[in-house]
């Protein structure tokens, strides 16, 4: 179906939802599920699934599978976007440092779940069925795919978090190259099930190998080719709107010749990311952030669409039996297999406890390769493998980003990354006022006003009446312009020449209102009250005082995600 033909046809009998109609929906809807979950403090990808199971094939059935299909191409550019992003987060020196570290644990943690999810299926599907070639087969391809990880929704909760440390930098590697490892299990998985079962004995384990290594290799080939050539062309380029065009448009290329090729999108383009922030690190940055700005809307409609999904009529009591199994074990052997790695490898505490916890989340790949094993067997194991594949990855893409949030929280690392504007945002006024300004009395001489001046570092002092209300503003500025303009009588009081205050605000005003209030009145003070009623002042606010104060914070935080370490000693 074209997507022309998907717009004014009537799917899913919803004759009067188009496609347009329904992404917005989509995007809509996610986007309120997101906002409400968050309020729950849950991740917001979880509000994005539940939008999707409620309005797709299992709920409402307003997105029909029809319509998934049409929609792929924006789920490629999702995913390629997050490879790209992930790429650039694999600078060479880190991989310097821990590489050998990253290799223990992906080998660990991959293995142990291939090895722990082939043999509870295997006796499961043996105990129930009987059937030796079926339990083998469906214990091999299940435990190969249970290896992969999806970075898309565990990125997207560090992202969220703003999360910077050991943890979060082992995570990114690990579900960066679990993609690699997760084919390459696979390949030898079908290729050693189809010869036990007598499927496909004529392929051989070592040409599933090769053409393995193959699709791997070309796919790291053409990120890398790809982001050498975006180096060259964004070294040249200082117009920020065109750098974005030529990086979106690089992405879109590689996803697109990945796709012609039948590579893995997320490795190919996870390489172009790669080599575009280690070939150009300075020049790349603001590319990687510009883009991660616009991006958004894309991942919303992309989680949204795997809930939609998911189908979960006519499953039988085998099919739930091994999605239990399927979920214990390949826990199990995620959170096991990290441990023994680090612990192999001399990684920090926070890493062995942790990282296991953030290698939960299924997804794209999974699936992927659920469907290319349904290409290989007979119709009793390609199914069984795509309900049960397609059911875990549901359900681990509800929990998984709770256990993602749970350990980078335990781990001491959320808000470590944040930004001065992420800053504001959470801040309220009360958290960078100065909650102890030097005031005048509203009946002070002048004479005496200008001795506070003389004992005060501060440019602006709010008068205040005998009850503490604020009743005007004088400023350094304001008495050099009077002393300038006209004689001074000594007999003057603060209440004579103070300036009437344009605008104040209070401790629980978010800080972000208060900053747009300033700059609409051109004002680098404001002063705090206790509430509007009663006016009594209780701080004040300055401007460049607040921004040096935000910026050490962030400066802090960065330095003390820094100075940990992913080794014990």
């Amino acid at each position: 179906m074209s997507i022309d033909q998907a717009v004014n046809s009537n799917v899913g009998g919803i004759g009067h939802l188009n496609l347009l109609l329904l992404l917005g929906i989509a995007v809509f809807g996610g986007t309120i599920g997101a906002r409400l979950f968050h309020k729950l403090h849950f991740p917001q990808i979880i509000g994005y699934i539940i939008i999707g199971l409620i309005i797709g094939e299992s709920g409402l059935k307003l997105v029909s599978g029809s319509i998934i299909n049409t929609v792929e191409p924006l789920n490629y550019f999702a995913l390629g976007i997050i490879g790209f992003m992930i790429g650039g987060e694999l600078k060479s020196d880190i991989f310097k440092k821990y590489g050998k570290q990253f290799v223990a644990i992906l080998l660990a943690e991959g293995i142990a779940a291939f090895i722990l999810v082939g043999v509870s299926t295997f006796l499961l599907t043996y105990l129930f069925t009987g059937n030796l070639k079926l339990s083998v087969a469906l214990g091999v391809v299940l435990g190969a795919i249970s290896s992969a990880t999806d970075p898309a929704s565990t990125i997207q909760v560090l992202w969220e978090y703003k999360t910077r440390g050991p943890l979060t930098t082992a995570a990114i590697a690990v579900v960066a190259l679990d993609d690699a490892l997760a084919l390459s299990l696979y390949a030898f998985g079908t290729s050693l099930a189809g010869i036990l079962t007598g499927y496909h004995a004529a392929s051989g384990v070592a040409a599933a190998l090769g053409t393995a290594v193959y699709e791997l290799g070309i796919a790291l080939l053409v990120g890398f080719v790809a982001g050498l050539i975006l180096r060259s062309i964004l070294v040249k380029m200082y117009d920020r709107d065109s750098a974005l065009t030529f990086a979106v448009g690089g992405v879109l290329l590689v996803i697109g010749l990945s796709l012609t090729l039948k590579l893995d999108i997320i490795l190919s383009s996870m390489a172009l990311g790669l080599t575009l922030v280690n070939c150009a690190p300075r020049r790349s940055q603001e590319t990687f952030e510009v883009i991660k700005k616009f991006a958004p809307p894309i991942y919303v409609l992309f989680f949204v669409l795997v809930g939609a999904r998911l189908k979960i009529e006519n499953m039988s009591y085998l099919t739930w039996l091994l999605v239990v199994a399927y979920i214990l074990c390949r826990s199990a052997g995620k959170i096991g297999g990290v441990y023994l790695g680090a612990r192999w490898s001399n990684a920090g505490k926070a890493v062995r406890k942790y990282l296991g916890l953030c290698l939960f989340a299924q997804g794209g790949v999974a699936i992927g390769l659920s469907i290319m094993a349904s290409q290989k067997f007979d119709s009793r194991i390609s199914s069984m493998v795509i309900l049960v594949v397609a059911t875990t990855t549901f359900i681990v893409q509800l929990i998984g980003p709770l256990f993602v949030k749970s350990g980078v929280k335990k781990a001491g690392e959320i808000g470590m990354n944040v930004t001065e504007e992420d800053l504001i945002k959470t801040y309220t006024v009360k958290d960078v006022m100065d909650a102890a300004p030097t005031s005048i009395a509203q009946d002070l001489p002048l004479q005496q006003i200008l001795e506070v001046f003389s004992t005060s570092d501060s440019v602006y002092y709010p008068v205040i009446d005998n009850q503490s209300r604020i009743v005007g503003i004088i400023t350094i500025a304001g008495i050099k312009e009077m002393f300038a303009s006209q004689k001074i009588a000594g007999w003057l009081l603060a209440c004579d020449v103070a300036e009437p205050v344009l605008d104040k605000t209070t401790p629980t005003k978010p800080l972000e209102e208060a900053m747009e209030r300033m700059k609409h009145y051109s004002l680098e003070n404001m002063p705090v009250v206790a509430d509007e009623d009663s006016n009594e002042l209780v701080g004040v606010l300055d401007y460049s005082r607040m921004v040096r104060k935000i910026s050490a914070e962030v400066l802090h935080r960065r330095k003390v995600a820094d100075g940990m370490t992913l080794a014990t000693g």
